[in-house]
């Protein structure tokens, strides 16, 4: 990876994310496949999804590596982008990598990663992680990442009466 810029807020992951999907120039009805953990990814895997909800891609969320459970991303009315559609085979153009996969304790590594890459050999990889996680977890020179975004989550604070 070389160049870097700074960035700030939601808007700080999602333009530079929609950036990147429009820089590839993806056909209506390509696929973007999101790999994470259920539940602490799905909610983020769902903001990248409205980002380019109005590029007409299939979007899919599989969770952590197992794309025998690969589910359709829809846009529901009055909701917005979910991960509720059925079960759809997997044929990626690009590869979202969220980065609560390189987190202690879940059951992939990089080495899994790299080779689910390997399996779609024409997609192009991106990742989206917190904290500077893939780094932290030695993902970074190992899986095959055109295009990362590390976002920072501090301050946070809490008021409570």
């Amino acid at each position: 990876m070389a160049e870097q810029e700074p960035f700030r807020g939601i808007p700080g992951i999602l333009r530079p994310y929609k950036e990147y999907i429009k820089s590839l120039n993806l056909k209506e009805g390509d696929q973007i496949v999101y790999y994470g953990c259920v539940g602490t990814c799905t909610p983020f895997v769902e903001l990248l999804a409205v980002a380019i909800r109005s590029m007409h891609l299939n979007q899919v969320f599989v969770p952590l590596l197992d794309e025998s459970k690969a589910r359709a991303i829809l846009d529901v009315p009055d909701v917005g982008m979910q991960a509720a559609g059925a079960h759809v085979a997997v044929s990626p153009k690009v590869i979202v990598i969220m980065g609560g996969l390189a987190m202690p304790m879940m059951p992939t590594t990089k080495e899994l990663v790299r080779d689910l890459a390997g399996r779609h050999p024409e997609a192009k990889v991106a990742g989206l992680c917190f904290q500077n996680m893939f780094e932290r977890a030695g993902w970074m020179g190992v899986v095959p990442f055109d295009f990362t975004i590390s976002a920072m989550i501090e301050p946070i604070t809490v008021t409570k009466k």
